[in-house]
């Protein structure tokens, strides 16, 4: 049985054909407020299971919720552990973003844990990906290597030292770089626009284009331009920056009219 639409991966489409893409973080277990999103028009959303309190079952509604609305589906992943990753990938996740990657041998064990063999070590079973069986799994799995995209963050210092090596590892798509963290680590916590973060990350962008993979950050508005210009394509934000400025963009201008 085909599915026309699932299957597909619109985000690494649209990455392929170098289109800048948008999406924010998830950071509720929503999945109104994941399918809204889709409906809203942006490409993909990141389910974050890394902070909050999404679970396994939250998440897979949220996935459905995205395939409904026509976004991609990611999950941010807050453990590096194959059995963890797994459950997120056969509820259908289309990718997966994994934090705190500090070295070569970090970001292997997220490939191994996404790809079938040959190209990776992910364990044979025929979950929501597969329809629950009724796709045929040597399908599935073919499917599955070349759809399921795996997205790397680079955010501490350690992962700055050994740049090189996590940038360069085969089988990952994308290296996220984190703004927030890194002016964290810098010692300048909030100030994700800081010059040093700002450098870091263009510096950053330089090599992991060289080395023929995506690039993703943190978006604002004002910095859209100049990310676009340097050859980001994968613009984040969050559900959260959403809902704190129109609730008080809202409050205020209702205050104004009032003169209270």
């Amino acid at each position: 049985m085909e599915r026309a639409d699932v299957k597909k991966n619109t985000l690494k489409q649209k990455l392929a054909a170098n289109r800048d893409t948008f999406g924010p973080f998830v950071n509720f277990p929503s999945p109104a407020m994941t399918e809204f999103m889709g409906w809203m028009g942006y490409d993909f959303v990141i389910i974050d299971c890394e902070h909050g309190t999404i679970d396994y079952e939250a998440a897979e509604n949220m996935i459905r919720a995205a395939e409904l609305s026509g976004a991609t589906a990611f999950v941010r992943i807050g453990m590096n552990e194959p059995k963890h990753i797994l459950r997120f990938l056969e509820a259908g996740a289309h990718g997966v973003l994994i934090p705190m990657i500090n070295n070569a041998r970090d970001a292997r064990a997220v490939v191994e844990a996404v790809k079938f063999p040959p190209l990776g070590q992910r364990g044979n079973f025929a979950g929501r990906g597969a329809m629950h069986g009724i796709e045929p799994f040597a399908e599935y799995v073919k499917s599955a290597n070349e759809e399921v995209m795996v997205a790397l963050q680079i955010e501490t210092l350690e992962a700055l030292e050994n740049q090189d090596e996590i940038i360069a590892t085969s089988g990952a798509d994308m290296i996220f770089l984190g703004p927030g963290d890194l002016s964290l680590q810098y010692g300048f916590p909030g100030q994700a626009a800081h010059p040093k973060v700002v450098e870091t990350i263009e510096k950053l962008t330089a090599k992991i284009r060289k080395a023929g993979k995506h690039v993703g950050t943190i978006t604002d508005p004002s910095q859209a331009k100049h990310w676009h210009d340097i050859g980001i394509r994968w613009h984040v934000t969050s559900t959260n920056r959403f809902l704190n400025t129109g609730a008080r963009s809202y409050m205020d201008a209702c205050h104004k009219a009032l003169g209270s």
